[in-house]
């Protein structure tokens, strides 16, 4: 039987949120809130909806929530401590705090930071001592714990370190400046990071049919990238775009008007896809900021992956600009991170500064003749033996036999400049790489031309 106290306190607080009985009875475990009524499921908003009630079915976060990962041990050994959940809004942190409440059997008591004060605070620790003392645990879950001032914060010091209540805090501020430092000690903080396209398109494949729809990948996909990782703003996307396609198919018209802005499909194996990355490298290739920054914008808008695009570019430096400007590799790598590091829209930025990059740096592709060159080489000749004179003789008897015979050490050489030739006999003075005179190639073409004078110079006049 419930203490009538009890509920008399959690039901004055408008913050306190009577939860569904389902969701809190378990193994036996009676909830605070059993007696609250059943709400009508289908009025409830679809990301309330579709809160998984098994972690199995939780998607994102594997960094903390995958297979031996941290959190997952705590959870399933049941040896939840304190915890500070910090991350961007709709990736799952107050969904996370009611599965380990269910699979942990624990009471569990939402609490919001932005309507409580220090008396609300009390009511309810008394409430949650006087379950422990019954041998019940009860998990307090507070949002936008970083809302709440020094002397709040300090309110729950005594029944966190009595073990009254395992508190989980959700914040989107870093906990290192908002949170005290006497409750973070006490605490474990987890990082939680933004959901990835493919992980929301998942989920709201899982969606369609809670509000009767059938929908493409592709308009999922464009929800999902409209959504910027906050799965609760993705779910409210599909929502309207449902409501606005009356039901039955998702139309492409629908999640238009629902992401109020153009929707941009294309096959990411189809023709198009090739087309798309086709017409932005030749347009970096023929040094066109316009064209290139127009092709690139029409890429991201389509939902392409950003890490294909920062792999493209990689390869339009190498290929296209080269020695020329060997700066250019380094932008491009730099992008590659950035677009890692800061995800969408930010990374898209680094994408389209490194784009710009390579329009306007001098273009060679003296390497990349080079090597094709080579290999032909490589492919219309026989494998000949690695010269002697190349050879490591780390024993006596490879000395003997002539292993490194006529090694000459660069180093020993005024300017570094042996004239020992290092190709095999058949292919000796051949040349591959012809730089050009654009960018930092005409200088390296200059010293070029000098260290091939003076290796000719030096080179035997009968060699072995």
């Amino acid at each position: 039987m419930h203490d009538p106290r009890t509920l008399k306190t959690l039901r004055r607080f408008g913050n306190i949120v009577p939860a569904p009985s389902h969701w809190l009875r378990y193994s036996g475990v009676v909830s605070l809130f059993d007696s609250a009524p059943l709400r009508d499921d289908s009025r409830r908003p679809l990301a309330e909806r579709m809160r998984p009630e098994r972690l199995e079915d939780f998607i994102g976060q594997e960094q903390i929530l995958g297979p031996g990962k941290p959190l997952r041990r705590q959870i399933e050994r049941d040896e939840l401590t304190s915890i500070i959940l910090w991350g961007p809004p709709g990736v799952g942190k107050t969904t996370l705090a009611r599965l380990i409440a269910r699979i942990t059997s624990c009471e569990y008591i939402p609490f919001s930071a932005v309507l409580s004060g220090i008396k609300e605070i009390k009511a309810v620790m008394s409430d949650a001592e006087r379950l422990r003392r019954m041998g019940r645990r009860t998990i307090l879950f507070i949002d936008e714990i970083h809302r709440f001032n020094k002397a709040q914060q300090d309110a729950f010091l005594p029944y966190v370190e009595r073990g009254d209540i395992i508190l989980i805090g959700a914040t989107t501020e870093n906990p290192s400046f908002e949170v005290i430092s006497a409750l973070l000690s006490r605490s474990r903080v987890y990082a939680l990071r933004s959901l990835t396209v493919t992980e929301i398109v998942t989920l709201l494949r899982r969606a369609l049919p809670a509000v009767g729809l059938s929908a493409e990948d592709a308009l999922l996909e464009q929800i999902a990238i409209y959504a910027n990782g906050d799965a609760r703003q993705a779910y409210n996307a599909l929502e309207a775009a449902g409501a606005a396609s009356g039901g039955g198919v998702l139309t492409e018209q629908a999640v238009q008007d629902a992401i109020n802005r153009k929707v941009l499909l294309y096959d990411k194996g189809g023709e198009e896809h090739f087309n798309l990355i086709s017409a932005l490298h030749k347009s970096v290739r023929s040094s066109d900021v316009d064209a290139s920054l127009y092709w690139l914008t029409r890429m991201l808008q389509s939902g392409e992956d950003r890490l294909y695009i920062a792999r493209r570019l990689i390869r339009m430096a190498i290929e296209d600009v080269g020695l020329a400007d060997p700066h250019a590799l380094e932008q491009t790598i730099a992008a590659m991170q950035a677009v890692h590091f800061l995800g969408i829209p930010e990374g898209d930025l680094a994408l389209a500064q490194a784009a710009i990059y390579l329009c306007v740096a001098p273009k060679s592709d003296a390497s990349y003749r080079a090597m094709s060159a080579t290999q032909e080489d490589v492919e219309r000749t026989i494998a000949e033996p690695v010269p002697m004179n190349l050879r490591n003789a780390p024993t006596r008897d490879m000395k003997a036999w002539g292993y490194g015979a006529g090694y000459q050490h660069a180093h020993q050489f005024e300017d570094a400049i042996p004239g020992m030739e290092c190709l095999p006999p058949a292919l000796a003075g051949k040349h591959y790489y012809f730089p050009t005179d654009r960018g930092l190639e005409k200088r390296i073409s200059e010293r070029l031309e000098e260290i091939r004078k003076l290796k000719d110079s030096r080179r035997p006049v009968n060699p072995p």
